[in-house]
């Protein structure tokens, strides 16, 4: 399935999320609001909140609450998107100047505050203690992600287990909430709740592993940010780790001066190593097996068309290429 024909089923509900995001991101601080807004509106493909949705309607969910919860979801990723730019010094995302470009770190860093205490009064709107028992959970283990990718940065003996570590807490645990929450809201058993959490999981998983990949393959227009930013952080995504396992010792020696010095002074160099070893392709398998992992999760879940377009979502995590 395409990504546009996965959204057609659920665009009535999607539509009133944006609605609702608009109308919560209100503040009486104009910085707030210009902050915001922008960064909410900024071309983001709403893969979380579409997640939701999915799993709401794949579990027979027939109320309203999905949709704060995806809003909800919305806003905790993108007061992580506000916190990550300024901690990586990021000038670019999604093909447009990063917050921090234009309004400084300061600003960026506190309307993510903001943004994440909105998130925390809707879940109280909610009032379900299972639900703000896990999104609490997963915005704890979002925060230790982001520390345990400060500490891998510059460090070229990272080990794979270790970046896996990072992807899991940093980025896949919001997609596994996400999934978690349909099966919340529909009152379905734990089985069916274990396997939509494993979904979201592995969902998460390939969809890193694919923007680690397309951060040395892609087109800089068509990615919506700079080609080589991880490197210039010195970030050692599985096309270095990979690398450093499998390459010439003079390849070996280029990116662990890569990694440890950041900067992109040797990006050519690094790329031809990364392309020599196969580091891409083996980037691309890696996720491809996430994926379908997340796929054959889905088989607890009974059949329907929603269940199908989380299958869907899986394929198209894996077959991007932006």
């Amino acid at each position: 399935m395409e990504l546009d024909s996965i959204r057609a089923l659920v665009r009535d509900d999607m539509a009133a999320v944006d609605a609702l995001i608009l109308e919560r991101l209100q503040s009486d601080v104009v910085l707030v609001n210009s902050v915001g807004h922008y960064i909410v509106n900024s071309g983001g493909k709403r893969l979380r909140p579409l997640l939701v949705l999915l799993a709401a309607g794949a579990c027979g969910y027939k109320h309203r609450r999905h949709v704060d919860l995806a809003a909800v979801i919305e806003f905790i990723h993108t007061a992580t998107l506000l916190h990550d730019d300024v901690v990586d010094d990021s000038d670019l995302r999604r093909g447009r100047e990063t917050a921090n470009a234009l309004w400084g770190n300061e600003a960026s860093v506190l309307v993510g505050d903001f943004l994440y205490s909105r998130s925390f009064q809707m879940m109280v709107d909610v009032g379900i203690m299972r639900v703000m028992a896990i999104l609490a959970d997963a915005t704890n283990i979002i925060a230790e992600g982001e520390v345990l990718q400060l500490m891998n940065c510059h460090d070229p003996d990272t080990t794979e287990e270790r970046y896996y570590e990072v992807i899991r807490c940093k980025t896949a645990k919001l997609f596994e909430a996400a999934a978690r929450l349909g099966a919340v809201l529909g009152g379905r058993p734990e089985a069916e709740e274990q396997a939509l959490a494993d979904y979201g999981m592995r969902l998460g998983v390939a969809f890193q592993l694919v923007d680690d990949a397309l951060d040395y393959s892609a087109d800089a227009g068509e990615l919506g940010k700079n080609i080589g930013d991880d490197l210039a952080e010195g970030k050692p995504t599985l096309p270095l780790i990979h690398v450093l396992r499998e390459g010439a010792p003079e390849q070996v020696a280029v990116v662990r001066s890569a990694i440890e010095n950041g900067g992109l002074d040797r990006i050519d160099a690094v790329r031809a190593a990364i392309a020599s070893t196969g580091a891409i392709e083996y980037t691309a398998r890696s996720a491809q097996q996430e994926a379908e992992k997340a796929i054959r999760a889905l088989e607890a879940i009974p059949e329907s068309p929603f269940r199908e377009a989380l299958a869907g979502l899986a394929r198209f995590a894996v077959s991007r290429t932006y």
